[in-house]
């Protein structure tokens, strides 16, 4: 059964979820749905409505999940060398989250430089200890994500027993309801947009 994972993505920086080279990859924060969500099950992450954002109730992404591999799989894999974060380039590259690899199984994880390593580009170790805590990284060649711009989510989205798909707050909500899933994609679907349709929040709201 396809499972829907919904949850607030408190901050649209572009690193988690990344969005970009054609690819939706979440590898970093999230491990609780890091560690649950398989093949084919919906990460759908919606707006924060902190009164910075007030995004509340608006899609920022969606993603299908078409693969799930270790951090030791991402990192050697080449499709994936571009989300090496660069923190001098652009915004996108300075966002990349293929972050963590190591030189054997056994051997200590080591982290680029990157959104969550400490502001002087140094290891954070409550960054790596929470992150690769849980050793998979979800990647999607089938999703949309809108950024500061997606739509509102309809308030019809509602499973059987009465939970609204948007979540509020902190955490996460696990939808196992085939009405809603299959509601969910027609409507998500019906927009016609799929890819990178616009950039992060953050971005939008950058100065200078």
């Amino acid at each position: 059964m396809t499972c829907i994972y919904s949850y607030v993505v408190r901050y649209d920086s572009g690193f988690a979820p990344n969005p970009f080279y054609g690819f939706c990859t979440l590898a970093t924060c999230k491990p609780d749905i890091r560690r649950t969500a398989v093949h084919g099950d919906w990460i759908v992450g919606s707006g924060s409505n902190d009164r910075s954002v007030r995004r509340g109730g608006h899609i920022v992404y969606a993603m299908k999940v078409t693969e799930v591999m270790t951090f030791d799989q991402y990192a050697k894999d080449l499709r994936f060398k571009v989300k090496i974060p660069y923190r001098r380039g652009s915004r996108k590259q300075s966002c990349g989250d293929n972050i963590y690899f190591r030189d054997g199984n056994e051997a200590q994880w080591r982290q680029r430089d990157s959104f969550h390593s400490n502001s002087d580009g140094q290891v954070n170790p409550d960054h790596v200890a929470r992150d690769t805590g849980v050793n998979r990284v979800l990647v999607s060649e089938d999703f949309v994500y809108f950024g500061g711009s997606g739509p509102k989510i309809p308030d019809e989205l509602v499973s059987s027993d009465g939970r609204h798909l948007c979540k509020k707050g902190i955490g996460r909500i696990r939808f196992s309801d085939s009405q809603l899933a299959e509601h969910f994609e027609k409507w998500i679907r019906n927009l016609g947009d799929m890819g990178y349709q616009g950039p992060p929040f953050e971005w939008v709201t950058l100065r200078g």
